[in-house]
């Protein structure tokens, strides 16, 4: 797919950086010219552009792109004005990036395909891996339900994988394991990595250093740790 990221900030070119390293064609536009010196090798093509501008915004190939973006957000008005020379030139697909309520309550009004809140979202995240009070990673896949990555429970240790079932006892289905091993190189160095374990396996049991990667919500991991506990 074709991109085209509109502020090129800490989360403008990590996004874009990120979606050029899958295989992406980006395209960056930024006001400053030094975040576009930094980010051009790594995308396909960078203009310095004052988007707030529809003379300089119609420069852009934004009839070319499946997706526009507009990662702005620390400058409130000229986010707002984009997207909306980008709504009256006729762009049909765009994201833009919201850094609070007030901001978000304003694009809702333009009716765009989807508005991004990463600064709160991440926080959402972080609040909720410090409320359940266990080492665990979180990826929220909507209001409700996550992806939940944390180590074994010592109430597992032993027990069978085929014999385990997350999803009938606590609703949590598990996706995936992992188990940390430790290997040494030709000079005899140690250094530890981790592998995804077959549990169809029948006699394969639980190990202290597995990972479990699971999916379901906080409520119902919650509830199995605090009946396992």
């Amino acid at each position: 797919m074709r991109y085209l990221i509109i502020g090129l900030g800490i989360y403008g070119s990590n996004l874009a950086i990120d979606l050029s390293n899958m295989g992406h064609e980006v395209i960056g536009a930024d006001i400053n010219a030094t975040l576009v010196e930094s980010i051009k090798d790594y995308i396909s093509t960078a203009y310095i552009i004052d988007s707030t501008d529809e003379v300089s915004l119609s420069v852009l190939p934004l009839k070319n792109v499946d997706l526009v973006i507009v990662a702005i957000g620390e400058n409130f008005g000229a986010s707002i004005r984009t997207v909306a020379i980008l709504k009256k030139i006729g762009v049909e697909h765009i994201y833009a990036r919201a850094i609070d309520k007030l901001h978000e309550s304003i694009l809702e009004g333009f009716n765009i395909d989807r508005i991004l809140t990463p600064e709160q979202r991440a926080a959402s995240d972080l609040v909720n891996e410090m409320g359940l009070g266990h080492e665990i990673e979180s990826l929220r896949i909507d209001d409700d339900y996550y992806v939940l990555k944390f180590k074994v429970p010592d109430f597992f240790i032993g027990m069978k994988y085929s014999s385990l079932n997350l999803e009938k006892e606590f609703g949590m289905k598990l996706i995936s394991v992992t188990r940390q091993t430790e290997s040494r190189n030709m000079l005899g160095i140690a250094r530890s990595h981790y592998e995804q374990l077959d549990i169809t396996t029948p006699d394969l049991r639980v190990e202290k250093n597995d990972t479990f990667t699971c999916y379901g919500t906080s409520r119902e991991y919650e509830a199995m740790f605090k009946h396992i506990g």
